[in-house]
């Protein structure tokens, strides 16, 4: 049975593109396209397709505005086409906190170095995608605000800044079903280990992901951390921004050269890979180019083996969502030096790729749902 795909955008051209690439795939099928946002949400409720691709920029209704009648409506995964620009970053995230559950650069040059890659990069993510069960964020968020998890935001906090409570609460519901989202309290027990730095990779899904762990980090968080997000060059630092605004820890895009100070998050560039280089007080942040073999940049492998070498044990890394392997190899030689690593767990991934690659390996030691995984972190430090 074919995966249904309904495709949106203003641009009859694009319309066409998109349709003949998803096409070819015997494992997908246009069903319809739509010119409009409000075409596509009144498609979206008639035709029922399991994947909608969205541009942003339409007449009569954007597609952040589709995105969010569509979720309220007919929870369907979506994945949005954008342009590499800032004013595209900012928008292509705010459709990801609306619902949407992945992007891809609307040039399609700018998805791979060829043709075909680019076709495989596009169907292999509709796919992906059409695996997940989504519904409403809103009705997720109430779930999610009923259960008080340790390591959230404070109620002091969340009465002042609501948003947090929504924001936080609605990723983790567009990838769950309702039952899995009321998931009941656990227990941790510290591990009685010490770290010098937290890490996380992700890929696929990350930025909600990402989210939805950094805003339940307190503003006193003891140690550094690093981000390493599959993103373009032109997303990096308007994704860092909104997170500095979302957070009570400080977030930044890292650049060369930067120090590295508890409390504070650095976002890995895009186009770039991030290494660190001394300890303690004179530990720094560097910023390379890198090969242009490696699939990734940033990559999570390269930026896992630099804290393996430097920091050995005293390394606290997580795999969050993600298509691909990336964070496997790296996680193995840091494991290998007896630093801790945990992956999120397969029911709450938009992808389960890279969580499933160190899972698989046993170099993980936890599997957490991504609701779990902030009070999974401040237990270590309770």
């Amino acid at each position: 049975m074919s995966i249904k795909v309904l495709v949106v955008d203003d641009s009859s051209f694009f319309r066409r593109r998109v349709s003949e690439i998803i096409n070819q795939d015997p494992m997908l099928e246009v069903i319809d396209t739509a010119k409009n946002g409000r075409e596509a949400v009144d498609m979206a409720q008639r035709l029922k397709p399991d994947v909608i691709t969205m541009d942003i920029e339409m007449p009569v209704l954007d597609g952040i505005s589709a995105v969010r009648e569509i979720m309220a409506s007919t929870p369907t995964p979506i994945l949005m086409f954008s342009s590499l620009t800032h004013q595209g970053a900012t928008a292509t995230l705010e459709a990801l906190e609306a619902g949407a559950l992945d992007f891809l650069p609307k040039k399609f040059e700018d998805i791979a170095r060829d043709k075909e890659e680019a076709t495989r990069t596009l169907q292999q993510r509709v796919k992906a995608i059409a695996r997940r069960r989504v519904f409403s964020p809103r009705a997720a968020s109430a779930n999610l605000r009923s259960s008080a998890a340790v390591g959230s935001a404070s109620a002091v906090e969340l009465k002042r800044r609501p948003e947090l409570n929504a924001r936080a609460a609605a990723p983790v519901a567009r990838t769950t079903t309702a039952n899995e989202v009321r998931s009941t309290p656990i227990n941790f027990k510290r591990t009685g280990k010490s770290y010098d730095i937290l890490t996380i990779g992700t890929s696929t899904g990350g930025p909600v992901a990402l989210q939805t762990v950094l805003t339940a980090l307190p503003a006193n968080f003891p140690l550094p951390i690093l981000l390493i997000q599959h993103m373009p060059a032109t997303f990096t630092a308007a994704f860092a921004a909104r997170l500095n605004s979302l957070c009570k820890i400080k977030v930044k895009e890292a650049q060369d050269g930067d120090p590295i100070v508890k409390g504070q998050a650095y976002l890995a560039p895009g186009g770039k890979q991030m290494l660190v280089e001394g300890r303690g007080a004179s530990a720094r942040i560097r910023i390379i180019d890198g090969n242009d073999k490696v699939n990734y940049k940033p990559c999570v492998d390269i930026t896992f083996a630099s804290l393996a070498k430097l920091y050995q044990s005293k390394v606290l890394a997580i795999v969050l969502t993600g298509m691909g392997a990336d964070g496997r190899d790296g996680g193995r030689m840091l494991k290998n030096m007896g630093a801790t690593i945990w992956a999120q767990d397969e029911k709450t991934c938009v992808v389960y790729g890279m969580p499933q690659a160190v899972t698989k390996e046993g170099i993980s030691s936890e599997s957490l749902p991504l609701d779990k995984v902030a009070q999974r972190i401040m237990t270590e430090f309770s």
